[in-house]
């Protein structure tokens, strides 16, 4: 299925997914919604990634006998990031041209993956994620980052509604956040980084399995408790228009070289994380 309105070829190959007015939505707002445009297979290669890592994560946690670590909280909600280059297929959807498309409408021509992660709720239990731009949590490790917005592709592997946790957005008109990254404060008990407290809801995303919804890191947006009885799973790659550095000049997550000028760059047989990144580094308590 593609987005309602959207006709022609793109260039990457295929049908185009993204329409003139998606487009300007994205810049002026902060999002645009891509209702049905993952593939099937495509789709059930994502939930059975997802399936694997969450298997890990749990072993992992159990092997260090915590059920608390960073942001991510045992059976009830997961943050895991930057383990694809651990699997053989999760690269060919990070640098197709379902994402080339969505990448250079957003951060341009040239663009980086910056980052990736699943973003998982538990069935029944599964924890809010509270008000915050994913740039705070940049700026938050690097409070002198100058770093331009980056584009975060939030790509739903089961429907969403405001039942099951879906994102809720606060466009930039509203936020008043088109130009400027807020600080943050962390809230006790679940870590998370908290940018506002305003009384504006926001705007509920409902869309089916298979939807992608592009909003750029300035954008303010939260989630709200999965209170159904399946979990609700989320892929999220990040792509940047330019690598994003810390302070000793390396990137902050990644920067694995994807389009330049328009064009698929991506090489699979150089990708390491020695040349990309992400690199150890020192984190701020």
């Amino acid at each position: 299925m593609r987005s309602p309105g959207v006709g022609g070829w793109g260039r990457f190959g295929g049908m185009s997914i993204v329409s003139r007015e998606q487009r300007d939505q994205y810049h002026s707002e902060g999002y645009m919604i891509l209702p049905g445009v993952i593939p099937p297979d495509l789709l059930q290669m994502l939930r059975e990634e997802c399936s694997y890592y969450l298997g890990y994560y749990d072993s992992m946690m159990d092997s260090k006998g915590v059920q608390t670590e960073g942001i991510t909280h045992r059976g009830k909600r997961y943050f895991i990031n930057n383990r694809y280059r651990l699997s053989q297929r999760l690269w060919q959807f990070l640098f197709s041209p379902l994402m080339a498309e969505v990448a250079e409408a957003t951060v341009g021509a040239t663009a980086y993956l910056f980052h990736e992660q699943w973003v998982v709720k538990g069935a029944e239990q599964g924890m809010k994620f509270s008000w915050h731009q994913d740039s705070g949590y940049v700026k938050w490790y690097d409070p002198t980052t100058q770093h331009r917005p980056y584009v975060t592709c939030w790509c739903t592997l089961d429907d969403v509604s405001e039942e099951n946790g879906t994102v809720y957005v606060l466009p930039h008109s509203r936020g008043g956040t088109k130009d400027r990254i807020i600080d943050h404060f962390k809230e006790e008990g679940t870590n998370d980084l908290i940018g506002y407290t305003g009384n504006d809801p926001g705007d509920p995303v409902i869309v089916p399995a298979g939807s992608i919804v592009a909003f750029d890191s300035y954008l303010l947006h939260r989630s709200g408790p999965n209170k159904t009885n399946r979990m609700r799973r989320i892929y999220l790659p990040q792509y940047s228009g330019e690598p994003i550095l810390r302070p000793d000049g390396k990137p902050w997550a990644m920067a694995t070289p994807f389009l330049k000028d328009g064009k698929v760059i991506y090489n699979h047989a150089e990708d390491t994380a020695e040349r990309f990144g992400p690199f150890p580094q020192k984190m701020a308590a």
